[in-house]
């Protein structure tokens, strides 16, 4: 393993610890992704790399993306192919692909490194992205010498080419000279957080939600993981009597809500993990939730991210409204998603989860989609019996 490479995986480990676990956990909405764009310092030399790098790409079997310095992506052009096809790894406009993200990638550990760096298949951290190649400089801002962004090349074998790294070269340099003749932008912030996220919470296939960051896990009782997730679910914040009523099945005193919310707030400062809770309206920050993660993925369709995200119904025991609500809506999303999406080895991941295990429609999809020599099958059509008798 060169050195380069193995330096990212010593990161990466210490960051995830099992290379499974390194997938994205953050996308920005469309309306903050729009916002955040529009402000950022590369919008104006975004012309400079769509005419050097995403016009020739789309003839040339690669995908051009541009991220920012915490190497959250912020456009994509290139061949539309091979667009689709990165979003099984949630290779998606929006998307943190940070070291803390995903592990070692060319966007990521060229910011890490602050150099140029070219990826190859196995190279990455995550399995996930082990069928792509990816070449990734930064671009920084010639008038103070910070770093503004990342610009990458991700497709095959052709990604990493020789001439992958000189044209990319020659693309940042003609951005740093625009950039020269430009009057200096304050740096874009993102509405919710800036930067990379500062702890993910996984609510889904679990009764407790548990905040995790760092290498450290956080325990939380049922109650305080309902309100970080309906916070989540409102990145601009909730009144006390709208969170009220997405808690509570019955009307319930103003000081009930207010107790939980200074035990939640203590809980978060306590544990020193970057979370912080809001008042006025109530809102959360520097929080990432798996269900919200899943939701994103599946809109987009990204399904075996999504499932990668999703580890079963989201805090099944609830029984706050708004979380039945959400519970049901992310499980028939994901449900319906799998079973059209016609790929064998989606639908026998999503089997594996509880919910399904009893679904006869998922299960004969499966046997439908399965070769007729698999010696999967036979598991499957026990399965069948065994819901049917």
């Amino acid at each position: 393993m060169r050195n380069i490479v193995a330096d990212s995986w010593r990161r990466s480990l210490a960051a995830h610890g099992r290379r499974e676990d390194a997938v994205v956990t953050s996308i920005l909405e469309e309306d903050e992704l729009c916002d955040y764009r529009t402000g950022h310092p590369l919008a104006p030399v975004l012309p400079v790399i769509d005419h050097l790098l995403m016009e020739p790409a789309r003839d040339a079997g690669i995908l051009v993306a541009v991220g920012d310095a915490n190497s959250r992506l912020l456009w994509l052009g290139g061949d539309p192919s091979v667009r689709r096809r990165a979003e099984s790894m949630a290779f998606l406009e929006g998307a943190d692909w940070s070291e803390s993200s995903v592990g070692t990638s060319a966007p990521g550990t060229a910011l890490a490194e602050g150099s140029a760096v070219q990826i190859r298949g196995a190279e990455h951290f995550s399995p996930l992205v082990e069928a792509f190649s990816c070449t990734a400089m930064p671009i920084t801002d010639p008038r103070t010498g910070t770093a503004l962004g990342v610009v990458d090349i991700t497709g095959g074998e052709q990604a990493v080419g020789g001439h992958a790294l000189p044209w990319l070269k020659a693309t940042v340099a003609a951005v740093e000279e625009r950039l020269r003749g430009l009057e200096p932008a304050r740096p874009a912030q993102i509405e919710r957080h800036a930067g990379p996220v500062g702890a993910v919470l996984a609510v889904t296939g679990r009764d407790q939600g548990v905040l995790r960051s760092g290498g450290r896990e956080l325990n939380l009782s049922v109650r305080h993981s309902e309100i970080l997730v309906l916070l989540a679910r409102h990145p601009r914040g909730l009144t006390a009597e709208e969170l009220a009523e997405r808690l509570y099945a019955q009307p319930v005193p103003p000081v009930t809500l207010r107790a939980e919310l200074v035990r939640l707030r203590k809980v978060l400062d306590g544990a020193g993990i970057g979370v912080t809770l809001r008042s006025r309206p109530y809102r959360v920050e520097g929080l990432e939730v798996d269900s919200m993660t899943a939701l994103a993925l599946l809109e987009r369709g990204s399904h075996r991210q999504a499932l990668g995200a999703y580890g079963g119904q989201l805090l099944p025991r609830s029984e706050a409204p708004a979380i039945a609500e959400l519970r049901d809506e992310l499980s028939a999303t994901l449900r319906e998603a799998v079973v059209g999406s016609a790929a064998v080895d989606v639908v026998l991941h999503y089997l594996r989860l509880p919910e399904a295990a009893d679904d006869a429609e998922a299960w004969r999809t499966a046997l439908r989609l399965l070769p007729p020599r698999s010696p999967k099958r036979a598991a499957v059509v026990a399965h069948l019996e065994r819901i049917a008798g």
